[in-house]
């Protein structure tokens, strides 16, 4: 899978050890399904499009990852530092991270993380399956 990731400010979170705390200032430019379209153009081969954050206007956020599904025809996927995101989410993307990132816990990669990986699979029936695939992304010696 090939993934764009576009990192969304205004970031609600306040992770000791953030790897981005200038995202939780009102940064960057406006993220419009304009410019997602140009991003997805420009990137020959992107399967999958990556929101890094929720920002602080959920609807707007639902907007473009619909926008990214229905018209572009990708997958997409959801960074949140939130320990639980809504149902709705999970009826529209197909990959949701959630956890705040916790140090002493480690990242995705580390069999004591509190970070969880979701995939949703879209059935035809219009029901939904998640799966927690965290375990996938371990170390193992």
């Amino acid at each position: 899978m090939l993934t764009l990731a576009v990192e969304i400010s205004n970031c609600q979170g306040n992770c000791i050890g953030c790897h981005s705390p200038f995202l939780r200032e009102n940064v960057g430019e406006e993220l419009t399904p304009e410019e997602i379209d140009r991003m997805v153009d420009d990137n020959f081969g992107v399967n999958c499009f990556l929101f890094l954050g929720e920002g602080n206007d959920r609807e707007r956020l639902t907007e473009l990852a619909r926008h990214v599904r229905e018209n572009r025809h990708l997958k997409v996927a959801l960074y949140s530092g939130r320990t639980e995101v809504e149902e709705e989410f999970f009826d529209i993307f197909d990959y949701v991270k959630v956890g705040p990132y916790i140090a002493k816990y480690g990242p995705l990669n580390s069999t004591t993380t509190n970070q969880r990986l979701y995939r949703i699979l879209h059935l035809e029936d219009g029901s939904r399956q998640v799966e927690d695939i965290t375990s996938r992304f371990w170390k193992t010696r």
